[in-house]
């Protein structure tokens, strides 16, 4: 998917020497990871500047619905599900949100609100490949993929790229927007089975997000309640209620009522959610928008800035099972 390698782009850009690199792999899963490897790399002193980048060909190279011929090949866990032709991420992340609609009583409507309110952030988003804006009736009415998710569960496949420049304090206010600082004020990660893993196991509705959760609350000694808006790696709707449920925003089984109507996750409401549009409706660049917005909702530039109350805080998270990770942006 990628097709940038550190060295490629060490040749791109002329780099004699580049003191510093990593690559986080399992894609949007460990999105927020590479803001906090290179947070990290920046306070040890392993570099001054760390710039976070996704270039992926998510249209043009291999699409997700699609197969290689290794992958017709049985191995591992794959030997039990891909001879009756389950091979993409919607077939397993399917029946992982089936059990949790049985366990706790969500319907396809709900998802169909996350859907509605991500559209409706897009709409007023320029930058976003989805402005459209869509009604309940159109996600119902949508085409059903891999049961219980319709088309307009789905986020989109694109080509794209995102970056993000992380520094030091003393040295980012040096820069154009030295005036409003924004702070890397706690990371965490979490693991879990692979995608395809999820389906085996005891209890099929239990997100590892939760785990990311935990540590990120303890390592920043604060809870949901701290927090002004959330930005959840929207990979497909329904993760929307598992991430709220995993990091405290409401009681297990009761983001549904949250959710329902989609008020609450507005811009201008109680909690403002993936307030571009999202990976579903802005652009589907493995999560690496969703810090870039928490920091224009800090700075206060986002396109769906919230009218009547000051962004102070923001967590970017994946909400999915199999590997997390997520990041806490503070205002400076």
């Amino acid at each position: 998917m990628d097709n940038n390698t550190e060295t490629q782009i060490i040749q791109a850009l002329g780099i004699k020497n580049l003191r510093h690199w990593e690559s986080i792999s399992f894609g949007g899963g460990a999105g927020n990871a590479t803001v906090g490897h290179a947070a990290a790399a920046v306070s040890a002193g392993y570099c001054k500047y760390a710039v976070c980048f996704r270039a992926a060909n998510l249209r043009s190279d291999l699409r997700l619905g699609r197969s290689r011929d290794p992958q017709l090949i049985p191995g591992g866990a794959r030997s039990f599900h891909a001879p009756w032709g389950s091979l993409a991420p919607a077939h397993h992340f399917g029946m992982f949100v089936r059990r949790y609609m049985h366990q706790y009583g969500a319907t396809s409507r709900h998802f169909g609100w996350v859907a509605v309110t991500l559209r409706y952030h897009a709409s007023r988003n320029p930058r976003a490949l989805r402005q459209t804006p869509i009604t309940i009736k159109d996600h119902q009415e949508s085409r059903l993929i891999a049961d219980p998710l319709r088309l307009l569960d789905f986020c989109q496949e694109n080509d794209g790229a995102a970056a993000i420049v992380i520094s030091t304090v003393d040295r980012a206010r040096d820069l154009r927007h030295g005036d409003t600082i924004v702070l890397i004020e706690a990371a965490a990660q979490g693991s879990g089975p692979s995608v395809e893993g999820i389906i085996y196991r005891p209890d099929l509705a239990i997100a590892e997000s939760s785990h990311t959760a935990h540590d990120i609350w303890m390592r920043a000694r604060l809870t949901a309640r701290d927090i002004d808006a959330f930005m959840f790696y929207d990979h497909f709707t329904p993760f929307c209620l598992i991430g709220l449920e995993a990091y405290g925003f409401v009681p297990v089984g009761e983001a549904k009522d949250f959710v329902e109507g989609g008020h609450n996750l507005r811009y201008d409401g109680v909690l403002p959610t993936n307030t571009h549009g999202g990976n579903h409706s802005e652009a589907y660049i493995h999560g690496l928008t969703h810090p870039q917005e928490g920091v224009r909702l800090i700075r206060g530039t986002s396109t769906s800035q919230p009218p009547n109350k000051s962004i102070n805080r923001v967590l970017s998270c994946s909400t999915t099972a199999q590997l997390s990770a997520a990041v806490i942006l503070k205002k400076g």
